[in-house]
């Protein structure tokens, strides 16, 4: 697998320094660091740090690079033309880098899934890849990969065997996903829901869906838009930029309340005993993970599978190797106590489908149900409301109690709104919220933990592992 250097000439023009006409590169990468042999180098310039500082000594290995105008030196330039490497001079190297993972994707025949939402996509990024893997080798994003530099990173790491590409697309503003959706000109887009995290930045959910159906920028004219049923708001976006196919998901018991002037679902689920999924005239399915909100992620997993042709039947033969990272959908035994560990970020709607969650775990021998909530982010005027409604949610679900870990307004309105609680205590670090869970917890016990990422409350896990935890 190469790009042929006449596609970079194209892109931007002649190099700098100039190479015999057919050479090729066959990789991409930006860190000086690593094995630049055969390799197109690449230096990101962020706020912190600038990659033309080791251009230098990445052309002594590198097959060829690009730069930035108004960064390279003529000691550069020279250098190159001394090794015979092709150096080009762009505006922008994130462009660039953005470009290349276009030209990457479009030498490869196979299939680009692209994902997006307010809530659950890299539930559903992972969903999507465990059901494509009966076509073979699935590249998708990993950890934070959903952004202007990890969308081209993850297309840049197929080749001639990929059979598909999962590709998570976040934003925290207009433009951006309409950006990564020209990097990956996907032929399925997935909108998970439209919620209100980031609403603090964009101001209303119409913004917000608005932002989000930008995923349809650069998707395949013959391509199609997998999102669930029922929501006015998506559908009134989505009809604003999309005139093509869609397919709608839907769990048989919410079918039944949405607005009749909607379209209907195409692809029915009803939760059964025992997690499994039972599609209206297909198979029953296992659930890889628990939850309703799960469940429609799934859903929106399945139609992607049948859309790229993996049949459903198939599906429940063997086990899904879902891999979600940490803090997401996660589930400790810690000192007899069972904790779902959902640290890793929050929104208002992954906060009450947690605590929804929490509130159907089967119980025995006398335990409780406990949560530890942290504050949420990026909400604006709209933060302290929808913290009290995500506590009067814990409230109305009769939980046996509940540790607040905020010391500020939003966390002064969450314990307004749970008074009545049995148990009910705030602390202003995740650490201290071990105090009284100490006095708490028995064996038996289920705990919920879910805040927001820069609330850190990951750091509470140690402490349950200690003699806080009464046994």
């Amino acid at each position: 697998m190469s790009l042929p250097l006449s596609q970079l000439n194209a892109l931007w023009g002649p190099p700098l320094a100039r190479v015999e006409v057919g050479t090729a590169i066959e990789r991409v990468s930006t860190d000086s660091r690593g094995d630049l042999t055969g390799a197109l180098f690449v230096p990101l310039a962020g706020d912190r740090f600038d990659g033309h500082s080791f251009l230098m000594a990445a052309l002594e290995t590198a097959g060829a690079a690009v730069a930035q105008q108004g960064r390279i030196t003529p000691e550069m330039v020279a250098r190159a033309g001394e090794l015979g490497k092709p150096l080009w001079a762009v505006a922008d190297t994130q462009l660039a880098y953005q470009q290349l993972g276009r030209l990457w994707r479009r030498r490869l025949a196979a299939p680009v899934v692209a994902v997006t939402g307010s809530a659950g996509k890299t539930t559903t990024r992972e969903l999507i890849r465990a059901v494509l893997a009966p076509l073979g080798p699935v590249v998708a994003s990993s950890g934070n990969e959903n952004n202007d530099l990890g969308v081209p990173l993850t297309l840049l790491k197929g080749d001639s065997t990929s059979a598909a590409y999962v590709v998570e697309m976040g934003m925290r503003g207009l433009g951006e996903i309409e950006r990564l959706s020209l990097c990956a000109e996907p032929d399925v887009a997935v909108i998970t829901n439209i919620g209100t995290a980031h609403i603090g930045r964009l101001g209303s959910r119409e913004a917000i869906a608005q932002a989000k159906t930008e995923i349809t920028a650069a998707l395949a004219p013959r391509g199609l838009v997998v999102i669930p049923a029922g929501d006015p708001l998506l559908e009134a976006a989505l009809a604003q930029g999309w005139q093509g196919r869609v397919r709608r998901v839907a769990l048989a018991d919410e079918a039944s309340g949405f607005d009749a002037a909607l379209p209907a679902a195409d692809l029915v689920g009803s939760l059964e005993e025992g997690q499994q999924l039972r599609l209206e005239q297909g198979p029953l399915l296992p659930l890889p993970l628990e939850g309703r909100h799960n469940a429609r992620n799934f859903l929106l997993a399945l139609a992607v599978a049948q859309e790229l042709g993996v049949p459903l039947a198939d599906q429940g033969a063997t086990p899904w190797a879902v891999d979600v990272p940490g803090g997401r959908s996660r589930r400790l035994q810690l000192a007899g106590i069972e904790v779902l560990d959902e640290t890793y970020n929050a929104s208002p709607e992954s906060m009450l489908a947690a605590l929804e969650l929490l509130a159907h775990q089967p119980l025995a021998g006398g335990g409780r149900r406990y949560a530890v909530l942290g504050t949420m982010l990026e909400l604006g005027e709209h933060s302290l409301a929808l913290h009290r409604q995500v506590a009067e949610r814990a409230q109305q679900l009769r939980l046996d109690g509940l540790v607040i870990v905020d010391g500020g307004a939003e966390g002064e309105a969450m314990q307004a709104a749970a008074q009545g609680l049995p148990r009910l205590a705030r602390v202003a670090e995740p650490e201290a919220a071990a105090v009284p869970l100490g006095a708490w917890l028995c064996p038996g016990d289920v705990l919920l933990l879910k805040a927001s990422r820069a609330v850190a409350l990951e750091r509470l896990l140690p402490l349950l592992r200690c003699s806080y935890v009464r046994l």
